[in-house]
């Protein structure tokens, strides 16, 4: 699935202006890890690992 989407970003030879961003986090509860996957521009990868969204 990471090739199509690297594929679809690569338009007009703009695909360098975003990042895939993968965060973990652990459930309180029951200790699971859980994982979220957003493709972000590069200006906003500070902010999209910080928690903060678009």
């Amino acid at each position: 699935m990471a090739k199509k989407v690297v594929a679809t970003l690569k338009v007009a030879g703009k695909g360098k202006e975003y990042s895939k961003v993968i965060t973990m986090n652990k459930s309180p509860k029951t200790g699971a890890y859980s994982f979220k996957e957003q493709i972000v521009p590069n200006d906003f990868v500070k902010d999209a690992i910080a928690g903060k969204t678009l």
